[in-house]
C-alpha cells in the first residue's frame, strides 16, 4: 500500500494505491480559484496552499480509505519537475511522514507520474499486457515530450525522442486564452468553445523543425543509440494569435469580455459563448485545430518512424476532446493503438504517483532523507 503525494504545481493530491494496480482513494485540492484572478499560476501563492492543504488532504486521503498511517507501506512524492517552491512542499512533507513513520521513501518523476496513469487504469480495466514498442506522449501546462518506454527486470526506462523547443502545448492554450480574455485554467474553455467556430477559417503554420539522427554514445538507461527526434515548437502560434488579434483590431472586444468574466463567479459554457463573437469563435476554433493536428501528425510520424504499436497520451492536455479524437481517428489508421488516462487522471493526481512508484518498491529503489526538489529533473 503506497501513499502518493503529488505539489508539483497548483494542485495538491494525495492518493492511496495498492500493488501498484487498486485505486484505493484519491483526493485532489485544486488552487484555481487562488490562481483565476492573474490568469495563471503564480508560484509563491501555490507553495502557500500546498503548505495550507498537505495535511488535510493527506488526512482526507486516509480517511476514505478507511486506513490509517500503520497500513501504509511506503511514501511516494514527485521530487520533480515543476514549481521549486512547490516540490520542496511536498518533498518536505513526504520526508518527514518517511522519518516519523520509519516507512520507505520513493521519489517519482512528474513525467513517469502521468505515464503510469495510463498503465494504472489498463490495469484496472485488465488490459495490462502492452505490445511493445511503447511510445508516450506527455503533454500539458509544463510539457511536451515524446518517450519510448520500455519495461525492464527493476522498473521502466526511457529514452526522449522529442520535446517542445519552447512553449509546452498546454502553456500555448493557457496563454492564448488569456490574450482573448477567457480566463484561466484556459484550455478547458477554448475546448469547449472550439466546437461553435470553423475550425479552417484561419490558417496557421507550424515551422519545420530538423529531426535530426543524434550521435552519443550510449549510457545506462538508454534503450538505443542514434535515434531520429520528433520535436515541437507552439510560441509561434501563440505569436500568430496575437499579430491576428492586433490586425483584426479586437482588443477593444476582448477587453470587454474579461471584464464581464470577472463579474461572473462561476462563468457558464452558454456565458462564455455569449461573449465571443463569431471572429473569436473561428479564431478559437483554427487555434485548436492546428495544434492538435501538429501534435497528431508529429507523434504518428515518430511511431511509424520507431516501428511503435502502442501509444500512450497523458497529461492534462490529453483530456481534451479533440485530441482524443484526432488520435483515436488517425490510430486506427496507422494501426496504432492508443491510450489515453480517465479526464479525471489526465490532470496532476497522486494516484499516479503511488502508482509509478510500485515498481521502484518492487526493486527496492528508496530515497534517503537527503532527497530534495528538482525543477528540472530530466526522465530517464
Amino acid at each position: 500500500m503506497i501513499l502518493g503525494i503529488e505539489s508539483s504545481c497548483d494542485e495538491t493530491a494525495a492518493a492511496l494505491v495498492r500493488g501498484g494496480e487498486e485505486l484505493v482513494s484519491s483526493v485532489v485540492a485544486s488552487q484555481i480559484a487562488t490562481h483565476s484572478p492573474y490568469g495563471g499560476v503564480v508560484p509563491e501563492l501555490a507553495s502557500r496552499e500546498h503548505l495550507r492543504n498537505l495535511v488535510p488532504v493527506t488526512r482526507a486521503a486516509l480517511s476514505k480509505a478507511g486506513l490509517s498511517y500503520a497500513d501504509v507501506d511506503a511514501i511516494a512524492v514527485t521530487n520533480g519537475p515543476g514549481l521549486a517552491g512547490a516540490l520542496l512542499t511536498g518533498v518536505s512533507f513526504a520526508k518527514s511522514l518517511a522519518w516519523a513513520l520509519d516507512k520507505p521513501l520513493i521519489a517519482v518523476n512528474h513525467i513517469e507520474g502521468h505515464i503510469h496513469a495510463v498503465l494504472l487504469e489498463l490495469r484496472q480495466q485488465g488490459n495490462g499486457a502492452l505490445r511493445f514498442p511503447v511510445l508516450a506522449l506527455v503533454v500539458s501546462g509544463g510539457h511536451t515530450h515524446l518517450f519510448l518506454a520500455e519495461q525492464r527486470e527493476g522498473g521502466w526506462c526511457y529514452e526522449n525522442v522529442g520535446h517542445t523547443r519552447d512553449d509546452a502545448a498546454g502553456e500555448a492554450f493557457d496563454k492564448t486564452a488569456k490574450l482573448l480574455g477567457l480566463g484561466y485554467p484556459g484550455g478547458p474553455v477554448i475546448d469547449r468553445l472550439a466546437k461553435f467556430g470553423d475550425p479552417a477559417a484561419v490558417k496557421f503554420t507550424f515551422a519545420q523543425l530538423k529531426h535530426e539522427a543524434r550521435n552519443e554514445p550510449k549510457r545506462a538507461g538508454r534503450i538505443e543509440a542514434d535515434r531520429k527526434r520528433f520535436d515541437f515548437s507552439y510560441s509561434g502560434i501563440k505569436t500568430a494569435v496575437l499579430r491576428y488579434v492586433e490586425t483584426h483590431r479586437m482588443q477593444e472586444a476582448i477587453e470587454a469580455r474579461r471584464g464581464a468574466l470577472l463579474r461572473l463567479a462561476e462563468p457558464t459554457e452558454e456565458d462564455y459563448r455569449r461573449l465571443c463573437d463569431r471572429q473569436t469563435l473561428d479564431l478559437v476554433a483554427s487555434f485548436q485545430a492546428a495544434v492538435v493536428s501538429d501534435l497528431t501528425r508529429r507523434t504518428l510520424t515518430a511511431c511509424q518512424e520507431y516501428g511503435v504499436q502502442t501509444l500512450l497520451v497523458t497529461g492534462g492536455v490529453a483530456a481534451n476532446s479533440a485530441l482524443r479524437t484526432s488520435f483515436e481517428q488517425h490510430g486506427v489508421r496507422s494501426g496504432v493503438q492508443v491510450h489515453f488516462p480517465s479526464r479525471r487522471m489526465s490532470t496532476d493526481n497522486a494516484a499516479m504517483i503511488a502508482a509509478a512508484a510500485h515498481s521502484k518498491w518492487i526493486a527496492g529503489k528508496f530515497a534517503g532523507l537527503e532527497l530534495t526538489a528538482e525543477a528540472n529533473l530530466p526522465l530517464r
